[in-house]
């Protein structure tokens, strides 16, 4: 199946707000009781800055002591947006700064909205949003505020991936690559009674643990040619994809029951692995400071925008739209096949 369409990648042109503000910048965390919010935290500690208000429906934020104490806490939207908009109108090192997003992906796009309206750039988990279409607004609304919306692609700044994404930029014109992608990450029956198991709001497997791998793929091997999905239910999804410089065959799933042997008996949850024409990528190190690096690199001006977010929302998007269509043979990753 072939995708849909092309998109032509444009540059920012709007004006940077580093340097505008005083240090340390101030941050709004929105999802502060997330899985993924204290690696937000520890980013802002690290880059010198601060969190001067935070949101989450659930209380369970003991964590933010851990980072910062002066935080001005919300459990209902609605006096985050007064609080938010009261520090506007005060300005200059009184108002936020920034807004970093933690909330589940379907809140994304309303967030970020918020955001701009406040008059502050914005850091967002991925997926930046579910459906295409919503960018194209964000990228008017973006225009329209001078503000700037920022994307968390922290593979893109790991070490071993840069290295790998170089040395295929050196290979022969015309070469493609074989490449497997196999990603186990067990989740009991929390992950399927929450907003992560309702695909209307995560976005489904492919999107919900698979969206950083297609972008760090479609990064190093070039932009979609071709993609089919030979499985996809609530636990699993599987397929083929074509990239410029590689066929890639993808296996995703939160199910315990997926894991190699080797890995249930040895008592771990997890299994990813990679591999390029046969040989193993290994890049488990590194993780710990990637959302810093992130922030690093927004901070000085630069990080991950709009566009760069884009083709992979629209291969996500396609594949949970694709009705399975299973084949028999090499074509199908291995892991499928397991009895």
């Amino acid at each position: 199946m072939p995708i849909g369409r092309c998109v032509k990648r444009t540059e920012w042109k709007g004006k940077m707000n580093v340097g505008d503000v005083a240090s340390p910048v101030n941050f709004a965390l929105i999802g502060a009781a997330g899985y993924i919010a204290p690696r937000h935290m520890k980013a802002i500690r690290d880059t010198g800055n601060r969190i001067v208000s935070a949101l989450d429906k659930s209380d369970s934020v003991g964590i933010l002591d851990s980072f910062f104490y002066d935080v001005a806490f919300f459990a209902e939207f609605e006096r985050f947006d007064r609080h938010a908009e009261k520090m506007r109108r005060q300005g200059g090192d009184k108002r936020i700064h920034y807004t970093s997003i933690c909330s589940p992906n379907y809140l994304h796009d309303a967030h970020v909205r918020f955001s701009l309206r406040i008059g502050a750039d914005v850091i967002c988990e991925k997926p930046l949003v579910l459906n295409p279409w919503n960018l194209d607004a964000l990228a008017e609304l973006e225009r329209e505020s001078g503000k700037r919306i920022y994307n968390i692609l922290q593979l893109r700044v790991h070490p071993s991936i840069i290295a790998l994404r170089e040395k295929i930029r050196q290979a022969p014109a015309g070469k493609k690559y074989a490449i497997d992608l196999t990603y186990v990450t067990s989740r009991g029956n929390w992950y399927f009674a929450s907003w992560k198991g309702d695909t209307s709001k995560s976005g489904g497997i492919a999107t919900n643990i698979g969206v950083h791998f297609f972008d760090m793929l479609i990064w190093i091997f070039g932009g979609v040619q071709h993609y089919k999905v030979h499985h996809a239910d609530d636990r699993k999804m599987a397929g083929i994809l074509e990239l410029e410089k590689a066929e890639v065959r993808w296996f995703l799933s939160v199910g315990r029951e997926d894991l190699p042997e080797e890995s249930a008996q040895g008592g771990k949850t997890t299994y990813r692995s990679i591999t390029v024409d046969g040989e193993e990528f290994e890049f488990s190190g590194g993780f710990t400071d990637l959302h810093t690096a992130i922030y690093r690199e927004i901070l000085a001006g630069r990080g991950f925008g709009i566009e760069d977010a884009r083709p992979s929302i629209d291969l996500v998007y396609n594949l949970r739209n694709t009705v399975p269509a299973r084949n028999a043979g090499s074509h199908v990753h291995p892991f499928l096949n397991r009895p």
